[in-house]
């Protein structure tokens, strides 16, 4: 994954083809270059989520940009 953009105020990113807003900020304890070093998937659970498997117990909400 390539560094988030801003787009209508939230980090836009690009996976699987799809293009997703950020709704939450992830945390600060988080590498600088998360997006690109660390093994981050989404997940649908009532909701989109983004999760990092080396913070298991944090996710992420997002949503798809139309």
């Amino acid at each position: 994954m390539r560094s988030p953009t801003i787009y209508m105020g939230y980090p836009r990113f690009t996976y699987g083809g799809f293009s997703f807003l950020l709704l939450d900020p992830w945390p600060e304890y988080w590498a600088e270059d998360w997006y690109a070093t660390d093994d981050v998937y989404i997940d649908y659970d009532d909701g989109y989520y983004l999760y990092n498997r080396r913070y298991p117990d944090v996710r992420l909400a997002i949503t798809v940009a139309m």
